[in-house]
This record gives C-alpha cells, sequence and structure tokens, in this order.
C-alpha cells in the first residue's frame, strides 16, 4: 500500500524525515491520503517550522525503517484531523540549507542513534530511487 510521508531537503544528501515526539519515543507520520499530508505540512509552515515535501512511499518500506532506526510510527487513516504538536525540537539531525557533513566513524567508535538513522534513511532513499 502506498502512503505519504513528510521529508526535509527530500532527495539530497540531508534528507530527513519528519517524526513527531510522544514521550521518549519519535514516531513517523505515516498518511493514507495525499491531501491530509500536504494539509499536515501547511500547518507546519504557519508554526514557522520548514516546510517539507509529501512523498508517496510504500508502507512496509517505511515500516522496515522505523524498526531498524528505532522509530515507531503512526498511520494517520483519510479525514482524520492531524495536528502538529504546539511544542518542536529545539534542534534537528538535519540544516535548511540542505549543507551535509557524513558522520565520521572510526574503528572503534559505533556510531550514535542520530548517524545511524541518517544512514539508514540515506540507504533507503538510494534503493527507492533505483526503483524509479
Amino acid at each position: 500500500m502506498r502512503i505519504y510521508i513528510l521529508l526535509y531537503n527530500s532527495g539530497t544528501a540531508n534528507e530527513g524525515i519528519h517524526t513527531i515526539q510522544i514521550g521518549d519515543e519519535d514516531f513517523v507520520l505515516m498518511f493514507e491520503s495525499e491531501d491530509d499530508a500536504i494539509r499536515y505540512s501547511l500547518l507546519l509552515e504557519a508554526q514557522d517550522f520548514p516546510t517539507p515535501s509529501v512523498e508517496a512511499i510504500e508502507q512496509d518500506e517505511v515500516e522496515e525503517f522505523c524498526l531498524s532506526a528505532g522509530y515507531e510510527w503512526k498511520f494517520i487513516n483519510e479525514g482524520m484531523l492531524e495536528i502538529p504538536p504546539e511544542k518542536n525540537v529545539p534542534e534537528t539531525d538535519w540544516n535548511k540549507d540542505g549543507s551535509y557533513a557524513p558522520p565520521e566513524f572510526s574503528e572503534s567508535s559505533e556510531p550514535s542513534e542520530a548517524e545511524m538513522s541518517a544512514f539508514e534513511l540515506e540507504r533507503i532513499r538510494r534503493q527507492l530511487e533505483g526503483l524509479l
């Protein structure tokens, strides 16, 4: 099933997926309807948050990404009125200008959770581009 997700800097090395934080968990929103995803992105923009692009993707690929990156997911049925939280995180893992400094790994250190999720997102993005 194709669903819609919100991405920042789509198609760049600094691509980021929109998540919401509930308690200690990060959730990727999966919209059944493109119109609902667009409405949500406009609500983010109204809160002075950078406007994400709405991207169609297979639901099972997003769920696989979430499992590998330690995220949960929330499915938004068509017509549900999902509203962004009033509070946003003060700092994101990506930059608005699209610049990206790849994580530096040494053999003696393991990547942090944030670096691993950026790596996994990049891997999935490349897989999806290969399908086009």
